[in-house]
């Protein structure tokens, strides 16, 4: 199993890659399967844990990016024949090693950010066995050996049957993300809005989101352990205002585990993880965000975490992927 290299595995706090590169290997050695994990030195696994990387670059300055990232892959591919098979949870990198080496690959792509990444694609992908995290993130482009969603281990998530009377942002504090739309519906509505995250784009935020923060309007900064399971569980609904097509949305997910119902832009994989007045809200203009707030109390938590359970537990997403492994193998 390849983990990406920005952080820990799993994460601290951010790092999403590495939170399912993590979840993903913890469910397979749970079920008797031999992995290695390449990740950073600090990483915690159950599996057998090979890491030539000190620490992650996202984390320590004193490691460079790029330098380290192809320590990373060649420490991993130098010994590809020991391996049945090389899953590549980091992007694109790893594909140019792929016709070098015999072991089969598969490449979760956690996100196709553009076009101009195709020519690391399209290329390998005779050699490569892609998947999509959503049918909406697939590149018309390309091949695909399966579509599987990401799972999250339910008993991590506590339900919370009341929430709050406060909205929640839960995300990179990014124009992607949509902080601003959140805070312009929160203002609308006439609720607070507590925003947590880490900043992503200083400018963005110094812009758009640190003028209106005051007694209402309140950010917080990343959070982890019981801090941010309080804060995906304790509001009426978590805001996902997006501005661009998001590939899945793990805090989307998190969130309704934890009872809350979510308000999402129609766009990318959202209708495929929110049933629309079942487990949350589909908008389509901010007029339409600001009416689903206030028809956020209409929605069941309870369903909101059945949904979840019955879809998206990290069990499905291990055996999805086990049945893919299986097929390659076959071959």
């Amino acid at each position: 199993m390849l983990a990406p290299i920005a952080w820990r595995t799993p994460p601290r706090q951010y790092g999403p890659w590495e939170l399912v590169t993590s979840l993903l290997t913890e469910a397979l050695v749970a079920r008797g399967i031999d992995v290695t994990l390449f990740a950073t030195e600090d990483s915690v696994t159950a599996a057998r844990l090979d890491a030539v990387v000190p620490a992650p670059y996202s984390e320590d300055p004193s490691i460079d990016a790029k330098v380290w990232e192809h320590r990373h892959l060649s420490h991993l591919f130098a010994q590809a024949d020991r391996f049945d098979l090389i899953h590549n949870q980091a992007d694109f990198p790893a594909h140019a090693f792929a016709p070098l080496v015999a072991t089969p690959m598969v490449t979760t792509i956690h996100g196709f950010s553009s076009d101009r990444i195709l020519p690391m694609y399209a290329p390998y992908q005779d050699r490569v066995h892609y998947v999509a995290i959503s049918d909406a993130d697939r590149h018309p482009a390309l091949r695909y050996a399966a579509t599987i969603h990401h799972g999250i281990p339910l008993e991590d998530f506590p339900f919370d049957p009341a929430g709050s009377d406060d909205l929640l942002f839960f995300g990179r504090i990014h124009p992607d993300k949509g902080a601003d739309a959140a805070i312009v519906a929160a203002k609308a509505s006439g609720r607070a809005l507590n925003l947590y995250g880490i900043v992503q784009d200083g400018g963005y935020h110094d812009r758009a989101v640190a003028p209106h923060l005051d007694a209402r309007i309140r950010y917080y900064g990343p959070v982890g352990g019981a801090e941010r399971l309080r804060a995906l569980g304790g509001a009426r609904a978590l805001l996902h205002l997006i501005a661009f097509d998001e590939p899945f949305g793990l805090s989307v997910v998190e969130a309704m585990a934890c009872g809350t119902p979510v308000i999402a832009t129609r766009r990318g994989s959202m209708s495929e993880l929110i049933e629309d007045g079942v487990t949350g809200f589909l908008v389509d203009t901010p007029e339409q965000a600001v009416d689903a707030i206030a028809r956020a109390g209409e929605i069941d938590r309870a369903a909101c975490r059945a949904s979840i359970a019955a879809r998206f537990g990290v069990d499905r997403m291990a055996d999805d992927y086990i049945a893919l492994y299986r097929r390659i193998l076959s071959r």
